[in-house]
């Protein structure tokens, strides 16, 4: 049985639909067909049109092979490149811990 679909909100979807139009940018600045691209990515035709779209569903794994096959993987990189948040959160922890085992001394 196929799972439930899970809901995305729409600061979500902006975000999938400009990826996909980067893509899709991408490809045609490149000259490249949808069907040559699919194929170099060893997708169909019909999973690269949804990935262009933007659609929640396509696999992460499948955007890379696509980015692989416009020579663009190294941007995959910088999807979570900086987490300035974790970073602050641990710094917070880490004084926190320093200032307890401090005052048990």
């Amino acid at each position: 049985m196929p799972s439930k679909p899970q809901p995305i909100f729409p600061s979500e979807q902006k975000i999938l639909a400009g990826l996909g139009e980067r893509i899709r940018l991408a490809r045609l600045r490149r000259g490249i067909s949808a069907e040559v691209l699919a194929e170099r990515s060893s997708i169909s035709r019909t999973t690269l049109h949804r990935a262009e779209q933007g659609f929640p569903a396509v696999a992460i794994g499948t955007y890379l092979r696509i980015m692989a096959a416009l020579q663009l993987q190294e941007d995959f990189n910088l999807l979570v490149k900086d987490d300035l948040l974790g970073r602050r959160l641990q710094d917070l922890e880490l004084s926190k811990a320093g200032k307890q085992s401090g005052r048990s001394e």
